[in-house]
């Protein structure tokens, strides 16, 4: 399988906004469920949302209502729309695709990994 790729971090303001890009394969797109997780040094990954093929979304509560998963499938990419953003939300962010949807939400259980795109807030 070839390996999502992200786009679209960088450095923001308190309460600024950004958007993050996964482009993956067509076949990945289709049939895998993806979500996007974040990740801070010293801690495990976490998933921040999901999307499932029916467009079913869930997010973590504490992106909930900031927070926005879209998948486009023309484009074969899936976006997280970031708003209102904190300190807490600098992480690294990882586009991730199960084939199981509901492994989606586990870690251990991710088929595919993007490489990461850095966003880093600040007051």
């Amino acid at each position: 399988q070839v390996q999502p790729v992200e786009s679209g971090g960088g450095s923001v303001q308190v309460g600024g906004s950004l958007r993050l890009s996964c482009v993956a394969s067509r076949y990945t797109f289709t049939r895998y469920c993806m979500a996007w997780y974040r990740q801070v040094p010293g801690k495990e990954r976490e998933v921040v949302a999901s999307i499932e093929s029916d467009g079913t979304t869930n997010y973590a509560d504490s992106v909930k209502g900031r927070f926005t998963i879209s998948g486009d499938t023309a484009q074969n990419t899936l976006s997280l729309q970031m708003s209102s953003l904190k300190p807490e939300d600098t992480a690294m962010y990882y586009c991730a695709a199960a084939d199981v949807c509901w492994d989606v939400h586990s870690v251990h259980k991710i088929d595919l990994w993007g490489q990461g795109t850095q966003v880093t807030v600040s007051s």
